[in-house]
C-alpha cells in the first residue's frame, strides 16, 4: 500500500511540450519574449532615426539653399528650369554686399553689445540664482515665481512702456538701451543658474562655513568655480540671442553707424530684395555663419550642461 502511494505521488516526467510551455517568455502565437522584445525595440529605433533624419534634412535644407543661392549669379537665379547647383561658382556676391553696406562696424556694434551683455549676465544671473537656491530668506519662492513668470510676457506688451522709459532715460539710439536690460533682466539665465546651484553638493558649503567663510566667499570660492559648465552654456546662449536680436533694436537704434547685424542686414535686404537674391543670400550667410560656427561648436556643452542642472529630464 505505501509503495502504490508513493508511486502514484510521484510526478510524471515533463514532456517536451510541457517544457515549452512553462518556458520563460513563451507565447502561444509562436513569437518568443525576449526576442520579439528586442524586435520590436529595433524596429521603433529604425523608426524613429528614419524620422529624425528627414526632420534635420527639412530643417538643414533652407540653410543650404541660402548658401548656394548666395554663389549664383543673377542670370543663373532666373534660369527655368531653376539648377539646384551653381554652374558655374561666384564669390562675387559677397564681395558686393559686403562692400555695398558697412558690416564690418556692424559685426563690432554686435560683438562688443553680445560680450558685455554676456559677461554682465553671468555675474547677476549666477548671484541671483545662488541667492534663490541657499539664501533662505521670507518670500524667496513667491519672488521667484513672479520673477520667472515674467518669461510668459510677449516682448511686443513691453515694448511701448520700454520705449518710453529708455527715453526718459536718455538711450534711445544709444547702446546702453540694449545693454543694460540685457544684463538686468533675464529670467531664464536666473532660472538655469538656480537650477546649478541646487545640483551642487551642500557638504562643500557646509564645510565652507565650519572654515568660517562668509556668504561672499563661499560664493566666489565655492559655488562660482563649480558653476562652470552651466556658465559656458548660458554665455552661448545669451550670446545667440543678443545677436540675433531685432525687435528691440529696431524701435531703439536709429542711427546706421550704431545698426547691428540683423539691422545692417534688413536695411540692405530693402535695397536689394526685389533685385538680386544671390546679393540677399550673400549678406544673410555674412550675418549668420558666425554663430552657426559658435551653436556648433557649443551644442555638446550646451546639452551637457542642460542634463545636469535637470533639465534633460533625468
Amino acid at each position: 500500500m505505501i509503495a502504490r502511494d508513493s508511486a502514484l505521488s510521484t510526478p510524471a516526467p515533463a514532456t517536451d511540450s510541457t517544457i515549452a510551455i512553462t518556458a520563460p517568455g513563451y507565447r502561444p502565437d509562436g513569437r518568443g519574449g525576449a526576442g520579439g522584445h528586442r524586435a520590436r525595440r529595433r524596429l521603433r529605433s529604425a523608426l524613429l532615426h528614419v524620422a529624425l533624419v528627414v526632420a534635420g534634412i527639412a530643417m538643414v535644407f533652407p540653410f543650404i539653399w541660402m548658401l548656394l543661392t548666395s554663389f549664383k549669379t543673377l542670370k543663373q537665379l532666373l534660369q527655368n528650369p531653376l539648377q539646384f547647383l551653381p554652374d558655374p561658382w561666384t564669390f562675387e556676391n559677397y564681395s558686393t554686399a559686403w562692400n555695398a553696406v558697412p558690416f564690418g562696424q556692424a559685426y563690432l556694434n554686435s560683438a562688443y553689445i553680445a560680450v558685455l551683455v554676456v559677461a554682465g549676465t553671468l555675474l547677476t544671473a549666477s548671484m541671483a540664482g545662488y541667492a534663490f537656491a541657499r539664501i533662505p530668506f521670507r518670500g524667496a519662492k513667491v519672488l521667484f515665481i513672479l520673477f520667472l513668470a515674467t518669461q510668459m510676457i510677449p516682448k511686443q506688451v513691453t515694448l511701448i512702456p520700454f520705449y518710453l522709459l529708455m527715453s526718459n532715460l536718455g538711450w534711445v539710439d544709444s547702446h546702453l538701451a540694449l545693454i543694460v536690460p540685457g544684463i538686468m533682466a533675464n529670467p531664464f539665465a536666473v532660472f538655469l543658474m538656480r537650477q546649478f546651484v541646487l545640483s551642487l553638493p551642500r557638504e562643500l558649503e557646509e564645510a565652507a562655513i565650519v572654515d568660517g567663510a562668509g556668504r561672499w566667499r563661499i560664493f566666489w570660492s565655492v559655488v562660482l568655480p563649480n558653476l562652470k559648465p552651466g556658465l559656458a552654456a548660458l554665455s552661448i546662449i545669451v550670446a545667440l540671442d543678443v545677436w540675433n536680436a531685432f525687435l528691440f533694436p529696431l524701435v531703439l537704434l536709429n542711427s546706421p553707424d550704431l545698426f547691428t547685424v540683423p539691422l545692417l542686414l534688413n536695411a540692405f535686404e530693402g535695397q536689394q530684395g526685389s533685385i538680386n537674391y544671390g546679393l540677399v543670400m550673400a549678406a544673410s550667410a555674412i550675418a549668420t555663419v558666425p554663430m552657426l560656427i559658435v551653436f556648433v561648436i557649443g551644442q555638446r556643452k550646451i546639452l551637457n550642461s542642460m542634463a545636469a542642472s535637470g533639465l534633460g529630464g533625468r
